[in-house]
């Protein structure tokens, strides 16, 4: 019995050697080139940084700053709020999605492979060369106003939407549906690296627990619940926390334009790092506590 706990110890230790050497490179990087800038920033926040020639001269001026992004400018409150609100609703349809589809992909069927490459193709889509060549791309644009034009602006979904406005059903619930279905193009291209994760998760349960539970007389449904969920409620957390990292550096978040926009063409320092430090801390607080309420429902097995 001793043998058996010492072999035990000695592979979670070994486990644990190897997580950490994994991760070494990061945290190497980010102290040798992460953790100055880092303090610069939020030194910076509380500052007015005069810039001259080839300098910078930070002149102390508490929360000056951060009075003027909640109390004196007139944007960036209300973008503030607007992103969150988009952030949660899209992290949430990008889970859903991206979940289904792995289950999808998880079954046996002709041509899997190449349906997972399929699949997988969001994650190259994603990159900026492919989203620069989508936005500035000539052909695709004159396409897209040709669609238009031929469609003369029908929409199902709008058509629908203006029926149950119409109707007095239920009309801030279904504008946030139709709004994740309008938007389910860029939930599909953000969905890739998520799919990959389920998707592994779901091919380390063992066939042998579905076969057990089919014996005692589980419906696919109950098998769904008992089962599949428990056995992957780790890779929620994980999905969770990847989504909104990856939401908050998204190239059309306004939040991120707005102190762009202050840093570069107004060239205003302090208050663009007043700005990126309350954003950075909503969001960490939101992860954190989010994360929290997750990590009540998951279930480790060894």
């Amino acid at each position: 019995m001793k043998k058996q706990k010492n072999k035990l110890a000695g592979l979670q230790r070994r486990k644990a050697i190897a997580g950490y050497i994994f991760i070494a490179p990061f945290i190497i990087g980010f102290l040798v080139f992460m953790v100055k800038p880092f303090i610069q920033s939020l030194y910076m926040s509380f500052c007015n940084v005069e810039v001259g020639a080839g300098s910078f001269n930070p002149v102390w001026a508490g929360l000056e700053n951060y009075n003027r992004a909640f109390r004196i400018d007139p944007e960036f409150v209300r973008l503030l709020t607007e992103e969150i609100s988009r952030m949660v609703i899209d992290s949430l349809a990008i889970m859903v999605f991206s979940f289904f589809v792995a289950l999808i992909l998880n079954q046996k069927f002709k041509g899997r492979a190449l349906v997972r490459a399929i699949f997988f193709l969001p994650v190259i889509l994603s990159s900026g060369v492919i989203l620069g060549l989508e936005t500035e791309n000539s052909l695709i644009s004159t396409m897209q106003v040709a669609i238009e034009e031929n469609t003369s602006g029908v929409s199902i979904t709008a058509a629908v939407e203006e029926i149950l406005r119409t109707a007095g059903v239920g009309v801030r619930a279904f504008e946030k549906v139709f709004e994740i279905i309008d938007n389910i193009y860029n939930i599909a291209i953000s969905s890739g690296i998520q799919i990959i994760i389920f998707l592994s998760g779901l091919q380390t349960i063992s066939t042998s627990m579905y076969e057990a539970a089919d014996i005692e007389g589980c419906t696919k449904w109950e098998s769904l619940w008992k089962i599949t969920f428990p056995m992957i409620s780790s890779m929620f957390l994980v999905n969770w926390v990847y989504t909104i990292i990856d939401f908050c550096m998204r190239s059309d978040n306004e939040v991120i334009e707005k102190i762009t926009k202050v840093m570069v063409q107004q060239i205003n320092y302090g208050f663009s790092s007043a700005m990126t430090w309350i954003y950075f801390l909503i969001v960490i607080a939101f992860v954190g506590i989010s994360s929290l309420i997750i990590s009540k429902g998951v279930y480790y097995y060894d």
